[in-house]
């Protein structure tokens, strides 16, 4: 009794990216030719001969979302083995009407785009994709998105990276006033007002980081005085530049005074759309939006 002939056999590297923001991940629809059900999958694709695997991904992402990502590390390699029989349409598409046995490994990427960057859409024309979209993390999780195993396989290891930040911030207090800046749509907690303030560079004094902070938001000169409180917290959400994080803030809030004239915003673009003497009473009552850093500076000496 002869055996059966062996079906040809194929296997193929593909690179992935796991792009997700503000409770959402960025998936693309499958082709009809290749799933006859809906189906969404992690933007990528094969990677071509010689072609290094991120630049894959980076590639792919583009042609099947119109976005340009930057690469964090791989969170994920993932292995598929399946036999398609004669006659079965994934099959037949892949060119091999008498089937085959295929093999996929997969490379996952963490990756991120920027928090401005505009709406998806798919540029390749008669590709495998043709839909993508920014989908609710719950409704993929829960499987009220149609997905392939791997995006969930993925999502079990991926985990937003810890970044840790050190920053200075000065309480300006102007009669029953105190001097706030509006997080833009580009910095965390976009509509929020907090201290004028930011992260320390490489080797700068906090003190001279705070008067920094507030020329470079506010427009004014600020003289520093002493520390007045160290508060801290810790959430995830979506950095400036698009990445979603584990982030600790560490905050060192210092009294000033300022001269110079009217606050104005200084740098088009920014993380901070909007700069005012703010009364302190609409901060008390909450009919402003402030930051814990804000709480934290008026509990110190304003009867607060």
């Amino acid at each position: 009794m002869s055996e059966s002939p062996r079906l040809p056999r194929r296997q193929r590297v593909a690179a992935y990216a796991v792009i997700v923001r503000a409770g959402e991940i960025l998936l693309a629809r499958i082709a009809p030719s290749i799933s006859h059900t809906e189906q969404w999958t992690l933007p990528g694709g094969g990677i071509d001969f010689g072609e290094p695997p991120g630049d894959a991904v980076v590639r792919e992402v583009h042609e099947e979302t119109g976005l340009a990502c930057e690469l964090g590390a791989p969170i994920w390699i993932g292995s598929a083995y399946r036999v398609f029989d004669e006659g079965d349409r994934d099959g037949g598409d892949r060119g091999d009407p008498e089937g085959l046995e295929m093999h996929s490994v997969r490379i996952v990427y963490d990756a991120w785009v920027a928090a401005d960057a505009p709406e998806p859409r798919v540029v390749e024309v008669d590709g495998s994709t043709v839909d993508a979209r920014w989908l609710s993390m719950a409704d993929v999780v829960s499987g009220l998105v149609p997905t392939v195993p791997m995006v969930l396989e993925a999502l079990a290891q991926h985990r937003p990276p810890t970044v840790q930040r050190l920053a200075a911030y000065a309480r300006v207090l102007h009669g029953d006033a105190v001097l706030l800046t509006r997080n833009s749509a580009r910095g965390p907690h976009p509509g929020t007002w907090t201290l004028p303030g930011g992260g320390l560079d490489h080797g700068e004094p906090p003190a001279e980081a705070a008067a920094r902070e507030v020329r470079e938001e506010c427009g004014l000169e600020a003289s520093i005085g002493q520390l007045l409180a160290v508060h801290d917290e810790i959430f995830t959400g979506t950095a400036p530049h698009g990445r979603e994080e584990d982030f600790h803030g560490v905050h060192l809030v210092f009294a000033a005074t300022v001269s110079g004239g009217e606050p104005a915003v200084q740098e088009a673009d920014g993380t901070t759309d909007a700069v005012a003497w703010v009364p302190l009473a609409d901060v008390r009552s909450g009919s402003v939006q402030t930051s814990g850093v804000v709480t934290a500076a008026l509990a110190i000496g304003t009867g607060r």
